[in-house]
């Protein structure tokens, strides 16, 4: 939890500056410079990677609460959904409470989204994973009450373009988190279950079974719980990317079983 202590200090926050810098001042207590730009570090005692993790937390909060808002009201669903992210994180006392103001300056109409995704994709540095779970995340949000609402579907498409997305890999996330939600919930039947699997691994049932293990490996490896870790997913949300790979995992052996059968 390096990057959190340095987060409370205020030196991360500084040197991040820009948007994301102005809402973890804001969280944290500390007063940043809202028209910093991110830039060059101000020391050389917090690695990129720490830097990243911050920017990630704020982002993915912030974000959230920006989705939840869009449709005019935040439900019980999406307050649950963000209760239910902070819990897989175990967050602290303290952290809660952050994670909370970020999400509350998220739903203010003059919440600078754009800003906030340009910069946050700038801090990854094409790190294309962690850009990609962080999508995932906030789909789960929107889609929270089993629905997407219109207003939150343009604001997810606006964030998948910002982000550098194709609309064909933008749709892919979609139906896979779709599938997925499906899958969490009420009891499906065989044939539902399995075409979930296959949107899951974003395939069709047609695909070979070349084709199958190259998608399967293709999202394990995107999935990494340590991988994402190291490229600055922060450490706290590992057992949400180990979720993801479970998740992935039990598509597959579905998948692999009703072609043996």
């Amino acid at each position: 939890m390096n990057w959190w202590g340095k987060l409370l200090g205020g030196t991360i926050g500084f040197m991040l500056g820009g948007p994301l810098g102005a809402i973890l001042g804001a969280s944290m207590g500390h007063n940043f410079d809202r028209t910093t730009s991110s830039g060059p570090y101000l020391s050389g005692s917090t690695s990129e990677v720490e830097k990243i993790q911050s920017a990630f937390f704020a982002a993915t909060f912030s974000m959230a609460g920006h989705i939840a808002k869009a449709d005019g009201h935040v439900n019980p669903q999406e307050i649950a959904l963000i209760e239910s992210v902070m819990q897989q994180m175990r967050l602290n006392a303290q952290q809660k409470q952050a994670a909370i103001s970020m999400f509350q300056k998220g739903k203010e109409a003059d919440f600078p989204a754009q800003e906030v995704l340009e910069q946050f994709r700038r801090e990854c540095h094409r790190r294309r994973n962690l850009l990609q779970m962080f999508l995932e995340i906030l789909v789960a949000t929107a889609m929270a009450d089993g629905s997407l609402h219109s207003a939150e579907r343009q604001v997810l498409d606006s964030t998948a373009r910002l982000l550098g997305f194709s609309d064909f890999e933008y749709q892919q996330i979609l139906r896979r988190q779709q599938a997925s939600h499906h899958m969490q919930g009420k009891a499906q039947t065989p044939v539902a279950a399995l075409a979930d699997a296959y949107k899951v691994l974003g395939i069709v049932k047609t695909a070979s079974d070349d084709e199958l293990k190259k998608a399967y490996r293709r999202l394990m490896n995107q999935h990494h719980p340590d991988k994402l870790v190291a490229k600055g997913l922060p450490q706290e949300m590992m057992e949400m990317a180990t979720k993801k790979t479970m998740e992935i995992k039990a598509a597959y052996e579905l998948v692999k079983e009703s072609r043996a059968a």
